[in-house]
């Protein structure tokens, strides 16, 4: 397996242990502590006995760590990709969890925008991850319209 192929093990980190969770999830409220009581443009972080160097960092970068190990500590998939980032067919077809077939059936039927590299097709991850939430969007207004035709059909339950 080539660096570049983006396969779901290498996109999913391991579920947490419950002791690693919690540990997560302290870790988020200090965070989010420290920059809900900050406007500086750079926090500072060091160690306790000042053995290695402080290092800034910027609070934008402070809330996606904090957001990172909320998720983290409920135990939901995380991937972290350059918003900039190509796929392959079998890459963005794993990050959809379909099958490659099926994904370039949506590519033909124009409902996933792509380009060509050669012979190869290329899908930019923030076209993939336009497709994902409308067809999310899609799949609850279906469900909606179903939920509210059996409630006027007297079968809600």
């Amino acid at each position: 397996m080539s660096n570049a192929t983006l396969d779901k093990e290498r996109l999913l980190h391991r579920p947490l242990t419950p002791a690693e969770a919690e540990l997560a999830r302290a870790a988020q409220r200090c965070l989010m502590a420290t920059l809900d009581h900050s406007r500086a443009a750079a926090i500072t972080v060091e160690s306790d006995d000042g053995a290695t160097p402080a290092i800034s960092v910027p609070p934008a970068a402070l809330r996606l760590i904090a957001d990172l190990l909320g998720a983290m500590s409920e135990g939901k998939p995380v991937a972290l990709m350059p918003a900039r980032q190509e796929l392959t067919t079998v890459e963005a077809a794993n990050l959809l969890n379909v099958s490659r077939p099926f994904l370039i059936k949506e590519i033909e039927a124009g409902r996933l925008p792509h380009r060509m590299v050669g012979t190869h097709r290329r899908i930019a991850f923030e076209d993939l991850q336009r497709y994902r939430e409308k067809t999310m969007a899609q799949r609850h207004q279906a469900l909606q319209a179903m939920a509210d035709d059996l409630r006027e059909q007297g079968l809600d339950y």
